[in-house]
């Protein structure tokens, strides 16, 4: 049975060939006085060697086409004893194209069903790693502007706020400049505050949203002094607790930009506070401890500011995988108020208009997103607060001596995602001025409809 060459076997057979050709021409060159009798035996053994080899390749071709038959890969008459070398060439290079069609067909298939199949660098990972990268940046972006893509957000926050603050009281006079005769007493101050807050966002457009808040305050004051009896080693120690509503706010948000590869997120926000807490204006002071006459603490703890305020920011933020930067600046706006009554004094009555001093904001810091649920951030926040005047009426402008202030804090935060869809942020904030708070610790939960 003769059986029709495959394209390896005549690869090989020209191969042969052409070494042969190549062995009988170099021969021809390297042995010029040999005789042409002896290099036509040469040529007849070399060629004899090549028909060997051929039949060799043929049978192993032979018994690859039977096994391939006998799974059934092949039909009998595939293989024409009268078919030519050309011919079954041909056969096994269409049934090679159209199986490399067939699967080039799956294989763009594929890809146009996945846009890009490779995992490392096709372009579903680079679709992944974006939306990855955008669910970091939201997580961040929860904590410093408000989430514009959402219809309805619930937050509610609870903090606690440490103040400690000591005062020494002289009362006498300096002798020859050097030696103080009277009394000396440290006066001191323990305050507790804890506020829960609840508050609601609106997000009309992708760039605009609505907030209002309502705080609930809780305030906690120990009063410690120095004098108990007459005697400046003795102390008394009072606590005062009151609770009520805090001053209420609304706030609106516009993104004028959103980032791209020149500028980063620019948020701008207006926040208008309402005086709906108690003021601590007109709050007369008391003596709890008849013993101690250096002792005097306010009848009641204020909740709030007692005037309207308003607080303008312009927010940006930044993004460089996987480091997210965000800066703020702020001017709170305090209007001036007239009250009938701020005189601290028993059985006294002042009115006067209260000027609060205005405050300057500023904080930066940054964030870094560890995946798509948790990310941790640190910041500095600092509040300038300007000096309080008051007015009485048909009389001058008055500066409070010591009303201006300077609270600067180092505030480091986590945040985490739950399946559920709610967010938690915890955040600790350390007093770095004798004006701002020794501590607070912050919890916030946030979930969006």
């Amino acid at each position: 049975m003769r059986t029709a060459l495959t394209p390896l076997t005549l690869a090989l057979s020209l191969a042969l060939s052409g070494q042969a050709y190549a062995t009988g021409a170099e021969a021809h060159t390297d042995t010029g006085t040999v005789s042409l009798h002896q290099r036509m035996l040469d040529m007849g053994r070399e060629l004899a060697a090549q028909r060997a080899e051929i039949e060799r390749l043929r049978q192993q071709v032979d018994g690859l086409e039977l096994a391939q038959r006998g799974r059934g890969l092949g039909a009998p008459g595939d293989a024409s004893p009268d078919a030519g070398y050309q011919d079954n060439a041909t056969k096994i290079a269409r049934e090679a194209s159209e199986e490399a069609r067939r699967k080039a067909s799956e294989t763009a298939g594929n890809d146009e069903q996945d846009r890009g199949a490779p995992v490392q660098v096709g372009q579903t990972q680079r679709a992944e790693d974006a939306q990855r990268r955008e669910q970091e940046k939201a997580l961040v972006v929860r904590e410093h502007a408000p989430l514009f893509e959402r219809k309805f957000t619930l937050d509610t926050g609870l903090s606690y706020s440490y103040y400690d603050r000591r005062q020494l009281a002289l009362s006498g006079f300096l002798a020859l400049d050097a030696i103080f005769l009277g009394s000396i007493n440290l006066d001191q101050t323990k305050a507790s505050i804890a506020t829960l807050d609840l508050t609601g966002r609106y997000g009309f457009t992708d760039r605009l949203s609505v907030e209002a808040s309502v705080p609930y305050v809780y305030r906690d004051s120990r009063f410690v002094s120095g004098g108990a009896g007459g005697a400046s080693s003795v102390l008394s120690e009072v606590s005062m607790r009151s609770k009520g509503v805090g001053d209420a706010s609304v706030a609106v948000y516009y993104q004028w930009v959103k980032e791209s590869q020149r500028w980063p997120d620019i948020v701008t926000s207006l926040r208008v506070r309402a005086p709906t807490g108690r003021d601590p204006f007109g709050l007369k002071l008391i003596q709890p401890d008849g013993d101690n006459n250096n002792l005097n603490i306010p009848e009641n703890l204020p909740t709030g500011s007692g005037i309207w305020s308003a607080t303008f920011n312009v927010s940006a933020l930044r993004t460089y995988d996987p480091v997210i930067l965000f800066g703020n600046i702020g001017y709170t706006y305090n209007k001036p108020t007239d009250f009938d009554d701020i005189s601290p004094v028993a059985e006294q009555v002042s009115p006067a208009r209260v000027e609060l001093g205005n405050t300057l904001l500023l904080s930066g810091g940054l964030a870094i997103a560890l995946n798509d649920r948790s990310a941790v951030s640190f910041s500095v926040a600092t509040a300038v607060t300007a000096s309080t005047a008051t007015t009485a009426p048909g009389g001058p402008k008055r500066t409070v001596p010591g009303s201006s202030s300077n609270s600067t804090t180092l505030n480091i935060g986590a945040s985490y995602v739950l399946p559920s869809g709610w967010t938690f942020n915890a955040q600790i904030a350390a007093g770095l001025t004798p004006d701002a708070p020794n501590y607070v610790l912050a919890l916030r939960t946030s979930r969006s409809f």
